[in-house]
């Protein structure tokens, strides 16, 4: 009969709900709700062109300010404040289903947008952020039709005993919630500590800032995951025996995953390769584009990427191309003929490198007489580049197309090799003179 009475008692209460939208003081409520919304709008506004906000990585402005998790925020800000205001001279109606509609547009958008900027490479944000929307939704729902304290009721009634604790499924629920609100602070937290360490920051700095932003966003993590377990009511002396289990784990099995964390955070504090790094392992070139906690990627400058373990970067030989200067020399060889002019050889030489605009002045290209080959003179043109990321092979094309050209110009002559046969006469009467009688 009790339950019987609730429900009848809530449909009427969503009946009255329903009776009460057809009051002409509604329209005062919708007023005031454009009122709230027009004035969320420009208050965003105003303060994404005050602080020169447009990022669609921005938590709290997003892309266009409305998309951002700033614009529900006060927008359920100010509903709060006109329901509060409209409560003592009309009967509210469309503010008892206005406020749980932005508070489930709050969850979901703040979620989200954690999650995107937080995480903008997983695959699994995108499950999260549906399942973030659906349960945001359902509360919604059951909140606006009065179910929401019947169901919590229900599932605080389903118990079991583990060990000295008595847990339900109301409790194991609010943990959840507890947990994922938790870490959603903790992540967002890191999210802007990372945006503030690495604004337009290059070179040497940003390999340490990225240390330290991945520092930070662990233990604010790790500090998360405690104080969910702690409110859902679990006793962290338990972990102990976990955390030893892990520790064993390590010691045994997993010794390569662990000494790979431990050298990423080395490289990243070291700064002994830096995001942007030119470096070579074994007969792998190509340019560090990221540093992880467990990898490093390296770019070649034909596209293709190398996921090279961190342990490698510390126990190998690694050539870093740019670790003190970002220069690289290069060089090409040229053969001219014996009765060239050297100075005048040269003197074309270093004008051919300078005419392309990668090619430094300072310091500036030099041409050198470096063997006395068998078919003429060889030089050796070498000079200084500063973007060696960008490709070598063009440029060596177009040096040795302007070489070309140059010495053509002034009718130098590039010798072809020369290779001398000699042909040795046999006497007569030897073996290769005598005619063999043919065969039958």
């Amino acid at each position: 009969m009790a339950g019987f009475a609730n429900s009848t008692a809530m449909l009427d209460d969503v009946s009255s709900w329903f009776q009460a939208f057809a009051q002409p003081t509604v329209l005062i409520e919708l007023g005031a709700l454009v009122v709230c919304v027009l004035l969320a709008w420009g208050v965003v506004t105003a303060l994404g062109r005050g602080l020169g906000q447009g990022d669609s990585r921005s938590i709290l402005f997003g892309a266009r300010g409305v998309d951002g998790a700033l614009f529900p925020i006060l927008l359920l800000g100010l509903g709060y404040l006109a329901r509060t205001l409209l409560v003592a001279w009309v009967p509210l109606a469309a503010f008892k289903l206005v406020i749980p509609v932005l508070m489930s547009l709050v969850v979901i958008r703040i979620g989200v947008k954690v999650l995107q900027v937080a995480l903008p490479d997983s695959a699994w944000v995108r499950p999260i952020e549906r399942s973030i929307s659906w349960l945001a939704w359902l509360a919604m729902v059951l909140w606006v039709t009065g179910l929401l304290p019947r169901v919590l009721d229900e599932l605080d009634k389903i118990t079991w005993k583990v060990g000295a604790s008595t847990l339900s499924v109301r409790t194991m629920i609010e943990g959840a919630l507890t947990a994922g609100a938790v870490l959603l602070v903790a992540l967002w937290i890191s999210a802007a500590i990372e945006s503030r360490l690495l604004r337009s920051v290059t070179g040497s700095e940003l390999s340490l800032r990225k240390a330290v932003s991945n520092a930070v966003r662990a233990l604010l993590v790790f500090v998360g995951l405690i104080m969910a377990l702690s409110a859902v009511g679990i006793d962290l002396t338990a972990l102990s025996v976990l955390g030893g289990a892990v520790g064993v784990g390590i010691g045994f099995g997993l010794q390569k995953l662990a000494a790979n964390y431990v050298s990423g955070f080395v490289i990243l504090a070291e700064r002994s390769m830096r995001i942007g790094d030119n470096v070579k392992l074994d007969v792998f070139e190509g340019r560090i584009t990221q540093i992880n906690a467990r990898y490093t990627v390296i770019r070649s400058p034909s596209g293709r990427e190398s996921i090279v373990p961190n342990e490698l970067l510390i126990t190998q030989r690694v050539e870093n191309l740019s670790l003190s200067d970002p220069r690289v020399w290069m060089s090409t060889v040229v053969s001219v003929a014996y009765d060239s002019d050297v100075d005048l050889v040269g003197r074309l030489l270093s004008e051919a490198a300078l005419a392309s605009p990668r090619v430094l002045r300072d310091p500036s290209p030099s041409a050198a007489l470096s063997a006395f080959g068998a078919d003429g003179l060889e030089f050796t043109l070498g000079f200084w580049i500063a973007d060696p990321e960008n490709g070598s092979l063009g440029l060596r094309s177009a040096i040795n197309i302007a070489v070309l050209q140059s010495l053509r110009a002034h009718q130098i002559e590039i010798p072809y090799p020369h290779r001398v046969v000699h042909v040795q006469s046999h006497p007569a009467g030897t073996a290769a003179d005598t005619e063999l009688p043919p065969t039958n």
